[in-house]
């Protein structure tokens, strides 16, 4: 079993910042594929960024240049850095980890941008 844990998400005006973190537990294999999805109201989940076992990240178009992804020294923590954000990042992030061809999740964590 994987667990996930997420914080970090609150209500931000437009320009703010934030940062998530999601922390791993469980059965974990070192240094797996972790990322960031966000979803909302009426729309498709859609991939935020993700960071693999020896470094590489992507993003999803519409945050590259604004969102970092990081993983932690703790090696199954990994963290969005989120800058100059707009109203339509408004979503729920979910934390994913990615081993031996499962997807798990976190519950969520709510990001609101004010415009």
């Amino acid at each position: 079993q994987v667990q996930l844990v997420e914080s970090g998400g609150g209500l931000v005006q437009t320009g703010g910042s934030l940062r998530l973190s999601c922390a791993a537990s469980g059965s974990i294999f070192s240094r797996p594929a972790m990322g960031w999805y966000r979803q909302a109201p009426g729309k498709q989940r859609e991939l935020v960024a993700r960071i693999f076992r020896f470094g590489a990240t992507n993003y999803g178009d519409s945050v590259k240049g604004r969102f970092t992804i990081s993983r932690e020294e703790a090696q199954n923590t990994v963290s969005l850095h989120m800058n100059n954000l707009k109203p339509e990042d408004t979503a729920v992030y979910y934390c994913a980890l990615m081993q031996n061809g499962q997807d798990f999740w976190g519950q969520g964590t709510q990001v609101t941008v004010s415009s």
